[in-house]
């Protein structure tokens, strides 16, 4: 047997639902890769190219060509987010990875970009329908998990509304299509993003706080 066979094996089967490893260990480093975005830390970048690459085989299974574009798109971004965490790290101080606010123009940028990217993804799998049996939902999750991956590799508090939004349509799109796992998996995500928005919101409003104080003193 080989890796890919053994990936797209069954693993178990929970409430009538079969669970394939490719979806439970790809998804499962997907979740650590969140919960390290959280904690700051760049090997969440890493964890996500691995998972890109693992969940890959999952898609392939379900015969999801826009997910299997997707997940490419996350290897890719993954790894050009590692590069933009790398040199930031370089150039703080600390050694930390400093995260913000959008600017309005920023978030006026990531939703056309995301409303616009949507649109043509759509119709592009519209158009082939072998690309994809679920275009409009499929095209929504794929830009935006770029939309959401790009927002985070520039250290923007806004990336995390941009996984809940994510989420909303991840949950019952993979539970419809046969993936267990990765519906369990959104839900935890659902959580982690919760919790991963409160702490960046927080950091990024005592930073602000911080510098009006020191622009106070300095004035």
């Amino acid at each position: 047997m080989s890796a890919l066979d053994w990936l797209n094996a069954q693993a178990f089967t929970a409430f009538g639902q079969h669970v394939i490893w490719s979806d439970m260990i790809g998804n499962s480093v997907g979740l650590a890769a969140l919960a390290l975005g959280w904690r700051r830390s760049i090997w969440t970048w890493p964890a996500q190219f691995l998972s890109g690459v693992i969940l890959v085989a999952a898609y392939a299974s379900a015969h999801l060509s826009g997910g299997i574009g997707k997940q490419l798109l996350v290897i890719g971004v993954a790894l050009w987010g590692w590069r933009q965490w790398t040199r930031g790290r370089r150039s703080a101080q600390d050694g930390s990875i400093a995260i913000r606010f959008a600017t309005w123009r920023e978030r006026v940028l990531l939703l056309a970009g995301t409303a616009l990217g949507t649109l043509a993804v759509g119709t592009l799998f519209t158009a082939v329908p072998e690309l994809s049996w679920n275009p409009w939902p499929d095209a929504y999750i794929f830009v935006g998990t770029l939309a959401a991956m790009v927002a985070q590799a520039r250290g923007l508090v806004e990336f995390w509304f941009a996984w809940l939004l994510v989420d909303v349509v991840g949950v019952p799109l993979a539970f419809d299509s046969g993936l267990a796992f990765s519906g369990l998996v959104y839900l935890v995500y659902l959580a982690l993003v919760l919790w991963g928005m409160r702490d960046w919101w927080l950091r990024s409003r005592a930073r602000l706080e911080s510098a009006s104080v020191a622009e106070g003193v300095t004035a």
